[in-house]
């Protein structure tokens, strides 16, 4: 019955997806969108590859490749919207803990994915600056040669935001920066009683890109969490939950997050 319901859920898929519904609804969708309320900067929790794979009788390693695939679409559709900032959750330090044959899968891809997008003509074209942030160091070598790659060929540049959370984790993130704040309190260059929510921000992963903070937060999958990614810079976001597996991602589900997004009223506490 299970593997029944799977493959209802992928033919319903690709008939909407073949059979020109979706753009009818998409011009809908885009035309209740509130140019002027954009969000500056979207965060995206990409979950649901592996299964995904399941869904398709394909080996999980499968499903990462298609996300990969839809991480480059949903890029473009939010650049095209106009969004400044995307933070794509692509891999956790938890994520380490995965099959070692998965895991290499993985690091393949990063590397694969960084190298690539250091050279692709609409990355300089539309002046995309790339960045990854998390415990970078932990990645294999190779891996952090395609990064730093990446990284050098789009650091003037500043329409448009890529960050990649990648060897990440959000309170791995803040124990990282009360620990260069600690270091400069030993050293006398900073007093304790200075010490505020600037200075945190200072020393994040996150310090040098615009608009840190993300308005909102995207996760597909059906996964109502979290799941430690930016819990510092996601104080006040607006969280969507979808349960369209991440691969499954259509312009739609985009737009209608963006569209919630918008029909909500932002209070920042007060």
């Amino acid at each position: 019955m299970k593997k029944y319901l799977k493959r209802i859920l992928l033919d319903i898929y690709e008939f909407t997806e073949k059979s020109g519904l979706c753009k009818i609804y998409e011009k809908i969708l885009e035309e209740k969108i509130d140019k002027n309320k954009l969000p500056k900067h979207v965060g995206i929790i990409m979950d649901g590859n592996r299964r995904t794979a399941e869904i398709y009788g394909k080996e999980k390693y499968y499903g990462h490749y298609l996300g990969a695939k839809k991480a480059k679409e949903v890029l473009r559709w939010a650049r095209d919207l106009g969004i400044k900032v995307v933070t794509l959750y692509s891999f956790s330090l938890e994520n380490f803990n995965r099959p070692k044959e998965e895991v290499n899968v993985l690091m393949d891809l990063l590397e694969k994915e960084f190298y690539e997008a250091a050279e692709d003509e609409e990355i300089h074209k539309y002046r995309v600056r790339i960045k990854a942030i998390g415990r970078v160091h932990l990645l294999p070598k190779r891996v952090q040669r395609a990064i730093k790659y990446a990284e050098e060929k789009t650091k003037n540049y500043n329409n448009f935001f890529i960050n990649v959370a990648v060897a990440y984790g959000g309170q791995q993130e803040i124990i990282d920066a009360v620990k260069k704040i600690a270091e400069k309190v030993k050293k006398g260059e900073l007093n304790p009683k200075d010490i505020d929510k600037k200075t945190i921000d200072k020393h994040l992963y996150t310090a040098d890109i615009p608009f840190p903070e993300p308005d909102l937060i995207i996760r597909t999958s059906g996964e109502e969490r979290i799941s430690n990614f930016l819990i510092w810079q996601s104080s006040y976001s607006e969280l969507y939950f979808t349960d369209v597996y991440w691969p499954f991602f259509r312009r739609i589900d985009f737009l209608r997050a963006i569209r919630e997004y918008q029909r909500r009223q932002r209070r920042f506490g007060r």
